[in-house]
């Protein structure tokens, strides 16, 4: 597009300003009677003729542009004069490989302290949230500092997260904490069964609340641990809340989580609860809780690592595509791809905090640690009087006796699979 600034022939040089300390300040010129004797000034021509300007739409100049100034960091002195200095070498390469984070090789055996820059680089230019590149990204991230990247991961009610990035959620290793609340996942989820797998074998704490499994999900998620010995053996905290589909048989598959130490089944299934508390007693020790137990209420369990402003990313993306469009369209449409928005608000919200539910009616179970609690008291009293020292050691191997015996027993019971496991086992 072109533009041309029309004018008389005469051209009057109009007011000049001079810059000083950072002020504009305007000098009156004698105008040496050439135009002195004009009663009206004729228009000011900013350009010369034949001047023409030109919009260029080319967003390939634009990056072009941008590369050249890149280079450098403009800043403005006190008095108001634009100053540039060149930026360090180790910026402008750190800037270039996290354009193309996606093409590196690998980065094990790559410094932490730099890695780190490098995945606030790029996850500042939005490189993770790109469909296909993202994953490659974070893949080589993840295999290279496992737990460093993310150590705990909460995705409570956030199933449309883990539905558009299925994949990028089965990349992280070595979690610590999962938080997957709320989320409907059933027992033929995908994820599901990523939690039996190597890579998510360092869980301790892990939430499945409101989830929709039933006992084929349980016996499913036990079975690497009933059968080979490994997957989720080192779980401690498990919450099974507001599974109603869970019923007693399902609560006998979790007998094989012998570091199990935190235990929550409020709203499953239960038939026989004095039969449930008891067994769980027995197996693996569980004690059931009076008072609400302060683990369960889902606010320990935080995304933390390098990449949790990843998952925020995410899920900001995820809302505002979802967000109604500007545009006007029929009332019927948008019944056939996305639910209203009394719906949408209705599937965010999540039973976290039980109202209805008081403290008795809560099946949270936690371990004791009798001897740690009483270890520096029984030394005091068998300093002082040696016959109660005999009598503790006594009653002390007495009870390793019958925690083997048990443990035997145990031990016996858990050899005899069924044929439902030896299926399972056939499918991994």
């Amino acid at each position: 597009m072109s533009y041309c600034l029309n004018s008389e022939q005469h051209l009057d040089p109009g007011p000049v300003y001079v810059r000083e300390n950072g002020q504009l300040h305007m000098v009156s010129l004698a105008r040496g009677g050439v135009r002195s004797g004009l009663k009206r000034p004729s228009p000011f021509r900013l350009f010369p003729k034949g001047f023409s300007v030109e919009l260029c739409m080319n967003r390939e100049d634009d990056t072009a542009q941008k590369e050249k100034t890149d280079h450098f960091i403009f800043t403005y002195t006190r008095e108001g004069n634009l100053r540039y200095s060149a930026k360090s070498l180790f910026s402008l390469v750190l800037g270039f490989i996290s354009d193309n984070v996606d093409h590196i090789d690998s980065l094990i055996g790559f410094p932490e302290q730099i890695a780190e820059k490098l995945f606030s680089a790029a996850e500042a230019r939005q490189k993770f949230t790109q469909p296909g590149a993202g994953l490659r990204a974070l893949q080589k991230f993840t295999e290279a500092y496992g737990n460093l990247v993310l150590c705990s991961l909460c995705l409570r009610n956030r199933y449309l997260v883990i539905s558009e990035k299925l994949e990028e959620i089965k990349s992280f290793r070595e979690l610590t904490r999962l938080d997957l609340s709320c989320c409907k996942l059933g027992d033929e989820h995908e994820l599901l069964e990523h939690l039996t797998s190597e890579a998510l074998s360092s869980i301790t704490q892990l939430h499945l609340k409101d989830n929709c499994l039933s006992d084929a999900g349980v016996r499913k998620m036990t079975a690497p641990v009933r059968v080979m010995k490994r997957g989720l053996e080192n779980l401690t905290l498990l919450d099974l809340s507001c599974n109603p589909d869970i019923t007693d048989a399902g609560i006998g598959y979790l007998f094989s989580f012998r570091k199990l130490n935190r235990l929550d089944i409020s709203g499953t299934g239960l038939k026989d609860i004095k039969t449930v508390k008891h067994r769980l007693q027995t197996h693996i020790g569980l004690i059931h809780s009076k008072v609400p137990l302060k683990e369960f209420d889902h606010g320990n369990c935080k995304t933390e690592g390098w990449a949790d402003q990843i998952v925020l990313q995410w899920d900001r993306l995820i809302v505002e595509a979802l967000k109604p469009s500007s545009i006007p369209e029929p009332q019927m449409t948008p019944q056939y791809f996305y639910p209203n928005r009394a719906l949408m608000g209705a599937s965010r919200m999540c039973a976290l905090a039980d109202t209805h539910m008081n403290s008795s009616g809560k099946l949270q179970f936690y371990k004791e640690k009798a001897l740690d609690c009483h270890g520096p008291l029984l030394k005091h009293e068998a300093s002082s009087n040696p016959e109660s020292k005999k009598n503790k050691k006594r009653t002390f191997e007495e009870s390793e006796q019958a925690q083997n015996n048990s443990s035997q027993v145990s031990k016996q019971k858990y050899v005899c699979l069924a044929v439902e496991d030896w299926d399972l086992l056939n499918s991994y």
